[in-house]
């Protein structure tokens, strides 16, 4: 069997990528989602599909969760958490989501490579995460050699997991306690 010379190139970039993420951060984000009333998440394109993936652990670990832009989510009020995917952190539609946000008194989290950038510094917790993206002037000076934003997109996936994860002993929710809130309508 030839091997995945591709797949080995990408798991190898995002495990040493992996070495630059901060834990007291990640603590600090997990310790955010679990103290706010509800739970609001966003992300655009590749990065909306993993903060997406996101949303749905945290449905499992019952907590009250929305997506952005679905037609059952309701308004944002204090003492709620958006959550924010951006490797830029400067998309159009999340920046004006993140300030209507903080306008109403919600708190604010991002993942991102530019905590500077103008979600990051209105943020209340970020999880700066190593990566490229062609969205941005500002440079991080991490080479991928994936196009685009690839490996911001796929580490967040794995943050976002991560996150889950300490959420879970946190909570002391078992993977099994999770599946009974797994959809069964499928």
């Amino acid at each position: 069997m030839a091997q995945a010379v591709y797949l080995k190139k990408i798991l190898e970039e995002l495990q040493d990528a992996a070495k630059y993420i901060d834990e007291v951060e990640l603590q600090a984000f997990a310790d955010l989602v679990l103290s706010a009333r509800r739970v609001f998440v966003a992300g655009a394109g590749r990065s909306g599909f993993a903060a997406r993936a996101f949303a749905n652990r945290l449905m499992h670990l019952g907590l009250t969760v929305y997506f952005v832009g679905e037609p059952t989510t309701p308004s944002i009020q204090a003492g709620d958490l958006l959550v924010i995917g951006s490797g830029s952190g400067e998309t159009g539609s999340l920046v004006t989501m993140a300030h209507k946000a903080k306008k109403q008194g919600a708190m604010l989290a991002t993942i991102t490579i530019f905590p500077q950038a103008t979600i990051g510094s209105m943020a209340d917790r970020v999880v700066k995460l190593p990566g490229s993206t062609p969205k941005s002037e500002l440079k991080s000076g991490f080479v991928s050699f994936q196009p685009m934003g690839n490996s911001f997109e796929q580490l967040t996936w794995l943050v976002y997991d991560n996150l889950v994860m300490i959420m879970m002993d946190k909570l002391k929710r078992t993977p099994e306690e999770m599946f009974k809130l797994h959809a069964n309508l499928e």
